[in-house]
Order: structure tokens, then C-alpha cells, then sequence
């Protein structure tokens, strides 16, 4: 990779690490400040927290696309700066929040705020060669990792102090990372490779049908909505389980989830780029989504917490899958359309949001309420394992067919 782009990867990194330092700070808090405003009632605040996501991943599904055929219009830069800057002002919001119905505004302006990971995708796509692109996400990803190494532990650890706290110093990050990128990150789409705003591609249903244009990106983008769904079930049921079947505090929470930030890294850090070049994006995926569905049936049988901590390296195999689909899918799309792919992508992940929080909620709170027939906390991940398995098995299924086509063309 040439230095200026190498660079530009660098930049892109560090404005994803403090986006997921910031969120990952909130996440072992926010659940609990919710239940705080329910009386306390945890099968009550399971319910309203799946209701808080739902109306996020609402305002995601409408703004995403938008913001992604803007970037494409008016450069990839502009979009992330003022959607880091909107989301620090959001979490100032939410420090204030003075009831339930603050809170829920707050979530519904950082659903429009947080398009700058989707974006950044797309960055990357703009400045990586394609047959490269997978082990750059994979890179790209362990930021994530990071920032959930630090940003739950230190969540947990400043939310023992104060419940609010966290949500400061998450704006002060975000805000910051908006001045970082003012000051540093270059635009990465040329004038000439930008493409007109039109309002089809920016729409919700249009963005969707950039999906449907090769039957291969439309099966990962099944493939993609499957493992979104399962992947709600860890911010919508985790700290909500956790405390309620092993009795952990905050700062277990924390740790906990810090842990899960460690092992992503490692994953997504080390190992996507060899997985890749040993496995092929094919088993890849396959490895990854079965390792993800193995992981999600220790948590939910899991008896005790240190069993269920075993479950936690198992699950995170689940990241070499991510960036060998979206390596895949970016290279079914022409240059000009890749804000367009990642705003298509983020409305399939919206969707997905709107399902996936009120579904594992519900179930949660059905499997633990009293009178319940069968007593199971662990059932929104016995649920969620099995989307990954059918993940697996239609990316499995959609590049083996791929494949032969292209077989067959060269053949012709």
C-alpha cells in the first residue's frame, strides 16, 4: 500500500477506535440507567431498552443511505466529520437526560449520527485495492476491538462513580475525534469519481435495490441481515443476562466486555489476513459464522460465569467472517457506487436493528417472567446461534454457485 494511502488507513483507524471507545463506555451503563427509570424492574427495562433500539436502528435505516449517496456526491470527509460532531452532541443529550423520554430522543439522534462507520467503509474501499480490502477491513476491525477493550472497562469503572458520567466523556471523545479529523483526514473520492445525488439511491427502498442487482450481493446481503440479527442479541440481552442469571456488577460487566474488545483484536488484528489467505473468503465465512454459532450456545447453557467467559474467545472467531463478505461485496460494485454499497448495507443492518432489539428483548423478558412455562435466560442466544448457522450455510452455498458461473463463463 502507497504511503499516503497507508496513511489515510491510519487516519480512518483512529477515527473508528474513539467512535467505539466512546460507545463501547456507554454500553454496560446504558441498559442499567434505563432500569433504573423502570423502578428497577428488569424484565420492564428489557422491554424498554428493546424499544430504544428499535427507534435507533428507525433512524439509521432512513439517514444511512442518504448520508451514503452524499458521501458519494460531496467526498466521504464531510459526512464522517459532522457525524462525529452530531454524536458528540447527542451524548451531551443524553448526559442530561432528566427522564425515559430524553433518553429515547437522544437514541433516535445518534441513529441519523452514526453513519461515520458505514462511510469510513466506504474510505477504505476509495483508498485499498480490491484483493486487499479484506485483511484492511480486518485491520480496520480490530479498532473496534480496541475500543471495546478500554471503552466498557472504563464505562463500567466511571458509571460506578457516577451513572452519567461515561456519557461525558463519550461526547468529549467524539467531539474530539470530529476536531482530529477536521485537522487531519484528507478526502479520499476525487472530484472526478464522485457521482450525482439522486434521491432513488438515497431513499431506503432504493438503496436496497443496488443489492439486488447480482444474485451473488444479494444473497450476502441475506447473509449480512442474518448475522446482524444475531449480532443484536449481545448489546440488547448482554448486560441485561449477565446480571440477572451470574449477579454481575458494572465493573464485571465491564471487564467482561473488555474482554470480548481483546479477543476481536486479536481476531480481527491478526488473524482475518492469514484466515484469508489460507481459507479463501468461502471457509472463511464458514469458519467464522459456526464459530459465531458455537459461541452463542456456550453463553446461553452456560451454568455459571467463569463457564460462560469461555464462551466469550469462541464467539469472537465470528470476526473473521465480517471483512471477507464485505471484501466480497465491494468488489461486485463499481467505484462510484461504493457510498451507495455502504449505505445499502447499513439499511440491511437497520432493519435488522429493528427486528433484533424488540425480538431479544421480548424473549428474554418471556423466558424469565414469572409463570413463564420454561424457565431459559439464555434463549435469545439459542436464537441468535441459529441465524449465524444459516449464515454460514447461504454464503457457503452463494460463492460455491458464483464460482461455477465464472467457471463456466471462462470456459465460453
Amino acid at each position: 500500500m502507497e504511503g499516503p494511502r497507508r496513511a489515510a488507513v491510519g487516519f480512518i483507524f483512529i477515527t473508528i477506535l474513539l467512535d467505539m471507545l466512546s460507545i463501547g463506555m456507554i454500553l454496560p451503563i446504558l441498559p442499567k440507567l434505563v432500569e433504573s427509570f423502570a423502578d428497577n424492574n428488569t424484565a420492564d427495562a428489557a422491554k424498554i431498552y428493546g424499544l430504544f433500539g428499535t427507534a435507533w436502528a428507525l433512524m439509521q435505516f432512513f439517514a444511512s443511505p442518504v448520508l451514503g449517496a452524499l458521501s458519494d456526491r460531496f467526498g466521504r470527509r464531510p459526512v464522517i466529520l459532522l457525524s462525529n460532531f452530531g454524536l458528540g452532541l447527542d451524548y451531551i443529550m443524553m448526559a442530561l437526560a432528566p427522564s425515559l423520554g430524553w433518553l429515547f430522543v437522544g437514541r433516535m439522534i445518534s441513529g441519523v449520527t452514526s453513519a461515520s462507520i458505514s462511510t469510513s467503509f466506504a474510505y477504505i474501499a476509495d483508498v485499498t485495492a480490491p484483493e486487499k480490502r479484506a485483511a484492511v477491513f480486518g485491520k480496520i476491525g480490530a479498532a473496534f476491538g480496541l475500543g471495546f477493550i478500554f471503552g466498557p472497562a472504563i464505562g463500567g469503572l466511571l458509571g460506578g462513580v457516577d451513572p452519567r458520567l461515561p456519557f461525558w466523556v463519550a461526547a468529549g471523545l467524539s467531539l474530539a475525534n470530529a476536531m482530529y479529523g477536521y485537522f487531519v483526514l484528507p478526502e479520499s473520492l476525487p472530484k472526478e469519481r464522485r457521482s450525482a445525488f439522486k434521491w432513488r439511491s438515497a431513499n431506503p427502498l432504493g438503496a436496497l435495490r443496488l443489492l439486488r442487482s447480482n444474485a451473488t450481493l444479494a444473497a450476502l446481503a441475506v447473509v449480512t441481515f442474518c448475522a446482524e440479527v444475531a449480532h443484536v442479541a449481545l448489546p440488547a440481552t448482554f448486560v441485561l443476562y449477565t446480571t440477572y442469571r451470574y449477579g454481575w456488577d458494572q465493573t464485571t460487566v465491564g471487564l467482561a466486555l473488555a474482554f470480548v474488545g481483546l479477543c476481536t483484536t486479536i481476531v480481527q488484528g491478526g488473524l482475518v489476513g492469514p484466515a484469508l489467505k489460507l481459507l479463501g473468503e468461502r471457509w472463511a465465512m464458514i469458519l467464522g459464522y459456526g464459530g459465531g454459532a458455537l459461541g452463542f450456545a456456550i453463553y446461553a447453557f452456560a451454568p455459571n460465569g467463569p463457564l460462560f467467559w469461555i464462551g466469550i474467545p469462541v464467539m469472537t472467531i465470528w470476526g473473521i467472517a465480517g471483512p471477507a463478505t464485505s471484501s466480497l461485496m465491494t468488489r461486485l460494485v463499481p467505484a462510484d457506487q461504493q457510498g451507495q454499497l455502504q449505505g445499502a448495507n447499513t439499511s440491511v443492518n437497520s432493519v435488522a436493528e429493528l427486528v433484533g432489539p424488540s425480538l431479544f428483548t421480548l424473549i428474554f423478558a418471556y423466558f424469565i417472567a414469572d409463570g413463564t412455562p420454561l424457565h431459559l435466560p439464555g434463549a435469545p442466544f439459542i436464537v441468535a446461534g441459529a441465524l449465524l448457522l444459516v449464515s454460514m450455510l447461504i454464503a457457503g452455498s452463494a460463492v460455491a454457485a458464483m464460482r461455477r458461473e465464472q467457471a463456466a463463463a471462462q470456459e465460453r
